[in-house]
């Protein structure tokens, strides 16, 4: 009952969080929307179902009616509120997946990327970013970041397998190898771009700048139900800790167990990069924060991280389209990322797992 309080605690106070972080970043931009504003066409914006008397058809009415400028609602809800929700939701994502690695391999050191699923979503953006112009049957970008990125995770735990089992740490160095690999297929690739190649690095360097509400509503689904599955695992997360061997003898089916974390985590780092690019140090800095703040018990970790991870990448990038020039979110998110892990090596030693 106490981790149950705790959870609902925490959550709270992430989720009012994270909606002071979504009304501050919708009044940035080239017209200034006052925080009121911004919170009322948000409002009215929202959409309940309702039954229609007498006829029992479902519609659809918004119960909010508050005074905005048509113009300013028009900005909110139409051009910033969608990058909002994409953020929040890849953010949401990524935290999910580095939580689960980092306690699927023991290892506060690791994050979504480690099995090399995002270098090879970024070899499949790069391939239709250059090719596409000359193959117009290739499927769009989306669609092939997606499908490299989980056929990387699939190559990955292949070659880590052996006789029925997948050894931690051979998955571990079958992910460098890979990743290696496909980092170089990269290179290779961005020698061909040509008038292509400005728009490849800028989707390596991970952007929202993108964002509608069609990739809205095909990540947010994905990440939602990527995080009930592992939420769902996360007593066999937390048994995992004390070795694989006394997993077993607690009755957990280690295999299996691992093979669903593993591709969860998977999938919800494959739609992350598909629709946002290759955004860093979300799914490893957050995890760990919030492991320090709240503990290791993944009932509270995962949907503290998720919730944290959702604010931490709509803040960025708030921060970065603040200044007079756009700035790829992936640079800001490495910028404060990186020296606040060091704080944290140098200042509170990070243990394993």
């Amino acid at each position: 009952m106490y981790e149950r309080q705790r959870t609902v605690a925490w959550s709270a106070g992430l989720v009012a969080a994270l909606a002071l972080v979504t009304v501050y970043s919708a009044t940035i931009g080239p017209v200034a929307i006052p925080p009121v504003a911004v919170a009322k066409a948000i409002l009215n914006d929202i959409a309940l179902p309702t039954l229609a008397a007498g006829a029992g058809l479902v519609q659809w009415v918004h119960p909010f009616t508050f005074p905005v400028d048509q113009s300013h609602a028009v900005i909110v809800t139409k051009l910033r509120l969608p990058r909002i929700a994409l953020g929040a939701a890849v953010g949401f994502a990524l935290a999910t997946a580095g939580t689960v690695m980092q306690g699927f391999f023991r290892n506060p050191m690791a994050d979504p990327s480690i099995i090399g699923v995002s270098t090879g979503a970024a070899v499949g953006a790069v391939a239709a970013i250059v090719f596409q112009p000359a193959i117009p049957l290739l499927p769009d970008l989306q669609a092939m970041a997606f499908g490299m990125a989980l056929l990387a995770g699939f190559t990955v735990y292949l070659v880590a397998r052996e006789g029925g089992r997948t050894p931690v740490a051979t998955l571990l160095l079958a992910g460098v190898a890979v990743q290696t690999f496909l980092g170089a297929v990269v290179s290779y690739t961005l020698l061909f771009a040509g008038d292509s190649l400005e728009r490849a690095v800028y989707w390596l360097m991970g952007h929202l700048h993108a964002a509608n509400w069609g990739k809205v509503g095909a990540i947010w689904p994905v990440a939602v139900l990527g995080f009930l599955v592992t939420l769902a695992y996360a007593r066999d997360l937390n048994v995992l800790l004390v070795g694989e061997d006394d997993a077993h003898t607690m009755g957990v089916e280690v295999e299996r167990t691992k093979r669903v974390l593993l591709a969860v985590a998977s999938i919800l780092t494959a739609a992350a990069v598909a629709v946002a690019g290759v955004i860093g140090f979300v799914g490893l800095v957050v995890p760990h924060v919030m492991r320090l703040l709240v503990g290791p018990d993944h009932r509270i970790l995962l949907p503290t991280s998720a919730l944290a991870g959702a604010g931490f990448l709509v803040a960025t990038d708030t921060l970065a389209r603040a200044g007079p020039a756009e700035v790829p979110v992936g640079i800001v998110t490495a910028a404060l990322g990186a020296p606040f892990f060091l704080y944290l090596l140098r200042n509170r030693e990070v243990h394993s797992l």
